[in-house]
């Protein structure tokens, strides 16, 4: 048992995540935030029933997608698509794939209804030696497939 909890542990250190939307790749990225659900819960209060309130689901919401990495190849992927999709906004699927450093994948996520919410490229001054690192934000309407769970 505890070969296996090190293991596990082992595959999740230096992670990258691979995206693709409608199958176009567009590259790895170093770092992803936002991948949850949260599920809204209405209150009622019950005349008589005075030991509690009632915890009813209503809907689930979904946090946007943050991708980020440093500036590369495949920034240029991530421009093409936006160009694809300024033709003519169209709610698509996406995959995000975390992978090994040994380019094993670990887990896929897939969404449902991607659309972009903002791309962010870097503060490009020649005074600075930071990393130069782009972001790219996704909204999206859920999980499908079960993938990820």
């Amino acid at each position: 048992m505890a070969d296996t909890m090190l293991d596990e542990a082992q595959t999740a250190v230096g992670v990258h995540y691979l995206v693709k939307i409608d199958g176009e790749d567009l590259g790895r990225f170093s770092s992803c935030e936002g991948l949850g659900v949260e599920v809204v819960v209405e209150s009622r209060e019950e005349g008589g029933f005075n030991t509690g309130v009632w915890q009813l689901p209503t809907r689930l919401k979904y946090p946007n997608v943050k991708l980020s990495r440093p500036l590369g190849a495949g920034t240029s992927h991530v421009a093409k698509w936006l160009s694809k999709v300024s033709q003519g906004l169209v709610a698509t699927t996406a995959t995000i794939t975390a992978r090994s450093t040994s380019g094993e994948d670990i887990v896929t996520w897939n969404l449902q209804g991607v659309v972009p919410v903002r791309w962010t490229g870097p503060s490009l001054t020649s005074d600075s030696t930071k990393v130069v690192t782009e972001t790219l934000e996704l909204a999206h309407h859920g999980f499908h497939d079960g993938a990820g769970w």
